[in-house]
């Protein structure tokens, strides 16, 4: 990258995708690294800085950094995080810098889905999924598995059929046996992948949005928002145009890059960000039990080269403030 500017990170941890972005305090989005979790996150999370500091160079100067998504209180830890902030308000924040006229959010993620309503530029309601994985980006993952077709090639069978068949959506498990017995039936791939996709949308509709109103503009993003046939199979059950965002795969991260930008500005104090050096660091997890009271609460502990760093996960929060103490007085000791 040439001729070094102050950049701002974000990072969004999932279960399936971790991802990091960098940019300028403009917001700007300036670089982005998308990479699998794979069950590993502080590893994933320590690859990607590795990935965005060798795009970045080594003039790269880090003003602030923000974290989101369902291993945000672990990446706040390992990064050193200025800000702390769920997917909901990582989302909202993003996609309302790219449309500020955005109503509906449709975002399906690889296991998590969920949808925001905006009104006059606050987020007025939302949903996320349950554990049913039907309405998820790994539905279409083990679909893609069982058909022998790449999931990079599922869109594009989709928006081949003719006729789609409908394939029961309700439950995962139920739409890989009515996919199975269409297969058997004759039914040819482009039509099973598009009543595939089809039967996607109607569960996340059906579980998400459960009968609120969709209004205009709409915006799908998420991983699965590379997949032209869920897009489709959106507009068609709409009956609408849907807008898919530039940065649709790391919408989480560049929300928490601007909230990051937002906290430095309003605070004016310098950031907690550990540095790229984190990449070369040993972290540690444990689960312990917390004795303070009769709750036993059971906490996550994370410790770095032998220095117990934070502890979450206690239902009266207070280990989850001590942690952010313990980023924002520049990770010294609890």
């Amino acid at each position: 990258m040439d001729n070094a500017k102050d950049l701002f990170l974000g990072v969004d941890v999932g279960s399936v995708s971790t991802n990091i972005v960098a940019a300028d305090e403009k917001g700007c989005l300036i670089e982005k690294i998308y990479l699998r979790t794979e069950g590993q996150p502080i590893k994933a999370i320590q690859e990607g800085m590795k990935r965005l500091a060798e795009a970045l160079g080594p003039d790269a100067s880090i003003k602030g950094a923000g974290a989101t998504g369902s291993g945000r209180q672990l990446a706040a830890c390992v990064i050193g995080a200025d800000t702390v902030k769920n997917e909901i308000t990582a989302h909202a924040v993003a996609t309302q810098l790219m449309l500020p006229e955005v109503r509906t959010i449709l975002e399906i993620g690889g296991q998590d889905s969920k949808i925001i309503f905006i009104k006059n530029g606050i987020v007025c309601d939302f949903a996320m999924n349950t554990v049913c994985a039907a309405g998820t980006g790994s539905f279409l993952d083990r679909k893609a598995g069982r058909l022998n077709i790449p999931i990079e090639k599922f869109g594009l069978y989709a928006l081949q059929a003719e006729a789609p068949v409908r394939i029961a959506g309700r439950c995962a498990v139920f739409a890989e046996s009515d996919m199975i017995h269409k297969q058997q039936l004759g039914f040819n791939a482009p039509e099973i992948i598009c009543g595939l996709c089809e039967a996607l949308v109607r569960n996340y509709l059906t579980n998400l949005a459960k009968g609120k109103k969709i209004e205009d503009p709409v915006v799908f993003q998420g991983g699965v928002a590379a997949n032209a046939g869920i897009a489709a199979a959106f507009e068609k059950e709409l009956k609408t145009k849907i807008t898919i965002p530039i940065h649709y795969d790391v919408m989480g991260a560049y929300g928490a890059a601007l909230l990051a930008i937002q906290k430095i500005k309003e605070s004016g104090e310098p950031t907690s960000f550990r540095g790229f050096e984190l990449i070369h660091r040993d972290y540690k997890t444990r689960s312990v039990q917390c004795t303070d009271c009769p709750n036993s609460c059971e906490l996550i502990e994370i410790a770095s080269d032998g220095e117990v760093m934070a502890r979450w996960g206690g239902r009266c929060g207070k280990w989850a403030e001590a942690s952010q103490n313990y980023i924002n007085s520049g990770c010294r000791k609890m």
